[in-house]
């Protein structure tokens, strides 16, 4: 089990000698229903964006992922260009300007050159160069995230399990009850009959509908036992457990098992008059909540 949340920096220097004085990649995880991946990158390395989105994508399950690549350089090539139309219009403008407050000066060079577009520097990129120095402070980066989020996972699933183990016990104690709950019902139906004969053996004869008396004698049995109910809890909370050993990114499976142990529960405690089992239904309401809340951080 991982958790969404998680943080990784890694930052590597280089010598004077390289393009570059340091590059680091840092990746922040936060909680998400879906995968969200953003990339934040220098302008002029932006055609790498989509290889790192795609990477990151590979590397989670779900979550909001944040990666920022710095790099900073040093000496890096660049060419340098002049434009002509550009310089000699500045210069011409200048002159007039001259001119026209009757000053009898040509325009430096210092200021030509300091003038928008004058100068065009590009510096030269190299796309290929620039992923195979990117990449393994990227895989670095991922799996000190991805160590993160194991760490902290194992941390959410021993509290989760913590809680599945409080709904099993109250299981148990649903299914102990769940017994008297029928010899109730069947109590119920047995006094019923007692007073219709009663009633038959103080006023007279009172047919009675022996299928008909069976049809409801089963509807009351089927609408207040929860034995299917119990069944189907035990099967859930087993396969929640199973869930979380074999599948690393249990997240969205859990959250499934939670909406069906959910509504066994809610009918549980329904059908029931039994108060201790009502007791029982309140403390797993309580312990799938927690459940619940920390599913919100499992990947």
């Amino acid at each position: 089990m991982k958790s969404m949340t998680g943080y990784a920096y890694r930052e590597v220097q280089r010598d004077a000698a390289e393009r570059e004085t340091s590059l680091s990649v840092e990746i922040k995880g936060y909680n998400s229903r879906f995968l969200e991946v953003s990339v934040n990158l220098p302008p002029y390395l932006s055609a790498l964006e989509p290889g790192i989105r795609e990477y990151m994508a590979s590397r989670c399950g779900r979550g909001k992922v944040e990666i920022s690549v710095h790099l900073r350089e040093h000496e890096a090539p660049i060419s340098v260009s002049v434009n002509r139309k550009a310089a000699k219009a500045y210069a011409e403008a200048m002159q007039v300007v001259a001119e026209t407050l009757d000053r009898d000066e040509a325009p430096s060079l210092d200021l030509i050159l300091g003038m928008e577009g004058v100068l065009e520097i590009e510096k030269d990129r190299d796309d290929t160069g620039y992923w195979k120095r990117i990449e393994p402070v990227l895989q670095t980066a991922a799996d000190q995230f991805d160590a993160e989020k194991v760490r902290e996972g194992k941390h959410t699933e021993a509290d989760i399990l913590s809680h599945i183990a409080v709904l099993e016990v109250s299981l148990r104690d649903i299914a102990a009850h769940a017994p008297a709950l029928e010899s109730a019902i069947q109590e119920n139906i047995r006094s019923r009959f007692a007073e219709l004969l009663s009633q038959s053996n103080a006023g007279g004869p009172i047919t009675i509908d022996e299928n008909r008396m069976f049809a409801e004698t089963a509807v009351l049995l089927m609408k207040y036992t929860i034995s299917e109910e119990i069944s189907r809890l035990a099967s859930h909370l087993t396969e929640f457990r199973a869930e979380t050993e074999r599948n690393p990114r249990p997240g969205k499976k859990l959250d499934f098992l939670c909406q069906e142990i959910n509504r066994e529960i809610n009918t549980i405690g329904a059908k029931t008059p039994i108060l201790e089992v009502s007791r029982a239904v309140v403390d797993m309401k309580d312990a799938l909540e927690k459940v619940r809340e920390q599913l919100r951080n499992v990947e």
